[in-house]
């Protein structure tokens, strides 16, 4: 029987399963576009992250002990609604965002952190649309299957230049992190080009493009669980990621804007 459960529990904007032992998928359902909301990211996502850590590690000790190291594998897929091909994530709420002022020091980037250096592979299985702070989400993982877009049109942007919307410094990082030179920077950044799943992988913003829908590429992401999962078994997955996203991570603290009392405050009942 596979584990299900949903968070938070009395508004559920996400489902977690564990379909087999090495494997976690957190399923996002937040309205018909999974916007990630302050709400979506403190009482769903980053739970979820402590629940499929927690397991892992006990799965992975009991692993090192017992010397069968098959029993310590471990993957996250992220995949957006499983019952439509339209939408893995349409970004933020950007409104009610805003209305939290220090809604990326203490909420969006602390997400983005958690997944980057995350212990286990993860996968974001692309099934619609990804924008903005969608795309953030999907980069921050470390491997991307998208559908080709042959079946349904999805494409990904970085859009916020074209309705007026400054990079945080986590975006920035972020981009600079894990894709290409100034040119592609450039492109992604400045032009806001909407890119077909086919143009992505050429730019090496996704590693696969599978024909199909949600079902197909979810199939495709348990592909490349099952492949790299056994490389989180000693325990240094997410500790050559730190190192490797030294810099990102250390640009993530460098946001220029203060945490003063009544922000923090502010923040505070945001997420409460």
């Amino acid at each position: 029987m596979v584990e299900s459960l949903s968070l938070p529990a009395e508004n559920p904007l996400l489902t977690l399963t564990n379909p087999k032992p090495s494997l976690w998928i957190i399923e996002l359902h937040n309205g018909h576009d999974n916007r990630l909301t302050s709400e979506l990211i403190h009482k769903g996502i980053m739970p979820a992250l402590d629940i499929i850590e927690r397991k892992w590690r006990e799965r992975q000790r009991a692993a090192l002990k017992s010397k069968v190291l098959e029993e310590g594998k471990g993957a996250l897929i992220i995949v957006g609604k499983r019952d439509q091909d339209k939408f893995f994530s349409n970004g933020l709420d950007l409104t009610n965002a805003l209305k939290d002022p220090n809604f990326f020091q203490l909420t969006f980037d602390p997400m983005l952190a958690r997944i980057l250096t995350f212990p286990i592979p993860t996968i974001a299985a692309i099934n619609g649309h990804c924008y903005a702070g969608g795309l953030m989400l999907s980069l921050v993982c470390d491997y991307r299957v998208m559908t080709d877009g042959s079946l349904r049109n999805a494409w990904l942007c970085m859009n916020e230049v074209h309705f007026g919307s400054p990079w945080p410094h986590s975006f920035i990082a972020i981009l600079k992190a894990k894709l290409g030179d100034h040119r592609l920077h450039r492109k992604i950044a400045l032009e806001g080009h909407r890119y077909t799943p086919p143009e992505a992988l050429q730019d090496g913003i996704l590693d696969y493009i599978v024909k199909g829908n949600t079902v197909d590429i979810l199939a495709k992401a348990e592909e490349i669980a099952d492949k790299f999962g056994g490389n989180a078994v000693t325990g240094v997955w997410g500790l050559i990621k730190g190192n490797l996203y030294r810099e990102a991570l250390e640009t993530f603290r460098k946001d220029i804007r203060l945490v003063t009392p009544p922000t923090d405050d502010a923040a505070a009942r945001a997420r409460l």
